[in-house]
């Protein structure tokens, strides 16, 4: 007799092998980004995208909407943007028969998949507009508390050059995204394929894969995977590893870094290792996957000292580092 999860787990897979092969006919030759971002939204999280202007971020996100069945809407942010303009606000009314009363009027942010694009452009007060929303899955206008679509997911985008007049997002608001997933540049025949793909008179449309609710399904089903203790292990010792005043830290992350990740960071490894298991049609998580998602994670939630930030010291090279180290030592054990 077969078991229900793998069933599920079946099932599952080959519908996302759908929405995956739809999504890179539109977003070409970035598989890990969209492998990413999948993810995320079956861990029931929020992701923020980091790269330059005219690689496809947008239309990822476009096209992610649909292919999943998501009510997805698109928020430009700009410096003189208010909480209002995304939350909503309430006007004032008058009826037929002469009465006034407040009508609380939704902002974009009542949908399933927002996209905040280029987020740092906006003033810290609208920034933490977010925060509730991002967090509790609601907001609160003039007092009343008003829940939003579920699922609901943010995608938000920032541009890694240009930093002159923007507000860096704070901590807290950065512990809130899932994982950081790094957009690059496409490679020379990647490039070639997205020039002969968009430049023509017809484009590869998106077509819906799954529905909301099937989405909400595949988070439980996620949820409910085995993780082995070897994998729990794993995640508990890369994260202490990555503080600074732990014992477990390495010469180098005592030094370079001035603050590591929190307990939300082994929660986001937990849930993205599970995920990465089902894009590939497994029953579990292994070691390996905890490696693959650390960056993504992870880097977001430290933060180097100003000491390192002027000798050029990169984080994504003291996690790789900090797993090697590791690894060793489970082997050496």
């Amino acid at each position: 007799m077969s078991d229900p999860i793998l069933d599920e787990i079946d099932a599952l897979g080959g519908k996302l092998a759908q929405a995956r092969d739809s999504i890179t006919r539109r977003f070409i030759g970035q598989t890990r980004v969209v492998d990413l971002v999948l993810s995320t939204l079956l861990c029931g999280g929020h992701g923020l995208l980091i790269g330059l202007p005219g690689l496809g971020k947008t239309r990822l996100v476009e096209t992610l909407s649909t292919v999943m069945g998501l009510d997805g809407k698109r928020v430009q942010f700009t410096p003189d943007l208010m909480p209002a303009d995304i939350l909503g606000s309430e006007v004032l009314e008058t009826g037929a028969d002469g009465s006034r009363a407040f009508k609380f009027i939704e902002g974009p942010v009542f949908c399933q998949l927002l996209m905040a694009d280029e987020i740092n452009r906006a003033s810290p007060r609208t920034q933490s507009a977010l925060l509730q929303a991002m967090q509790e899955k609601s907001v609160t206008v003039a007092g009343q508390p008003h829940a939003l679509a579920a699922p609901f997911h943010v995608l938000a985008t920032q541009n890694p050059i240009e930093q002159e007049g923007t507000y860096p997002l704070p901590e807290a608001q950065l512990d809130r995204f899932l994982v950081q997933i790094d957009v690059p540049y496409p490679d020379r025949e990647t490039e070639r394929d997205i020039l002969l793909a968009t430049t023509g008179a017809e484009e590869e449309a998106a077509h819906a894969v799954l529905t909301d609710h099937e989405l909400i399904a595949a988070q439980l089903l996620l949820r409910r995977m085995p993780v082995g203790d070897g994998v729990t292990e794993a995640i508990l010792d890369l994260v202490r590893a990555c503080r600074p005043e732990d014992p477990t830290a390495s010469a180098a992350i005592s030094e370079h870094v001035g603050w590591g990740p929190g307990p939300r960071a082994a929660q986001a490894l937990m849930l993205t290792v599970r995920a990465r298991a089902l894009l590939d049609g497994r029953l579990a998580p292994n070691v390996e996957d905890v490696a693959e998602m650390a960056a993504p994670v992870l880097i977001h939630r430290m933060a180097l000292t100003f000491a390192a930030r002027a000798r050029g010291e990169d984080l994504s090279h003291l996690i790789a580092d900090t797993i090697q180290g590791l690894t060793r030592t489970r082997s050496a054990a």
